[in-house]
């Protein structure tokens, strides 16, 4: 879900719809993923919903998964397609554990990322504040993209993703990608980095002011902060730094 989940099934989808609108191309043909239980209303939402590309065509799936469905739901899934897979998986609620990444002649461990915005401290560091909504959309956008590979970057407004930059060998370049989804949505945004900026002049955060996000998280702790700090100054944009890191590999 690109949106924060809700109990409530009117909530939940909604959070689907804007889901697929943050990028409907990379959306058709992939996963779609719940953290609610998956009722007839959703299913019907899932089965019925066109490509925001077009407006026509059916949005098809390869993988639905959800902690769970209802008869209804499920029933209704299964009238979508022949060959949609659907898996059904508990939220896990570890709090430990390892992650292992294989290299030539063994293996990385590292410890997994369970970070949530509220174990953290975000920091002012710009003249601008950010308003309690910007607050809370910064909170969303970093929660979004620890999950995203780094070089990663979210950019939300609404606690919705409107754009996500990742895997990219440069962080301007995720950034880039991340402004082009957006599109004409980002005017009065925010936007969250997975770690800290380089550069910020002519580069990420520039490129980022320019373009309409009104305030920005990343770690900070690169020697050049005070130009990301300078600049976001002279576009009256917000800057907060968590002097924590995600980096997903």
């Amino acid at each position: 879900s690109a949106h924060e989940g809700q109990d409530d099934p009117q909530d939940l989808r909604q959070a689907y719809r804007w889901a697929v609108e943050a990028d409907p191309i990379s959306a058709f043909g992939g996963i779609v993923a719940f953290n609610r239980p998956v009722t007839e209303e959703l299913a019907k939402e899932i089965r019925e919903f066109r490509s925001p590309q077009d407006g026509e065509t059916r949005m098809f799936y390869e993988i639905v998964i959800a902690p769970g469905y209802t008869e209804k739901g499920l029933e209704t899934l299964k009238g979508k397609s022949k060959t949609l897979r659907i898996l059904e998986a508990q939220p896990h609620n570890h709090q430990n554990g390892r992650g292992m990444k294989q290299i030539g002649g063994g293996f990385i461990v590292q410890d997994h990322d369970y970070l949530n915005p509220e174990d953290i401290t975000f920091e002012v560091v710009s003249e601008v504040q950010p308003t309690k909504e910007q607050l809370e959309d910064l909170k969303f956008a970093w929660r979004c993209v620890k999950h995203v590979k780094s070089n990663a970057i979210t950019i939300a407004k609404g606690k919705r993703l409107l754009g996500m930059g990742s895997g990219q060998p440069n962080r301007v370049k995720s950034v880039e990608i991340a402004i082009e989804k957006a599109a004409d949505e980002i005017e009065g945004s925010v936007m969250a980095s997975d770690a800290f900026f380089p550069f910020a002049w002519n580069d990420s955060v520039e490129k980022a002011c320019q373009a309409g996000v009104k305030a920005i998280v990343h770690p900070g702790g690169s020697i050049r902060d005070s130009d990301a700090i300078e600049c976001c100054n002279k576009y009256n944009v917000a800057l907060l730094t968590t002097s924590v890191r995600h980096f997903k590999h």
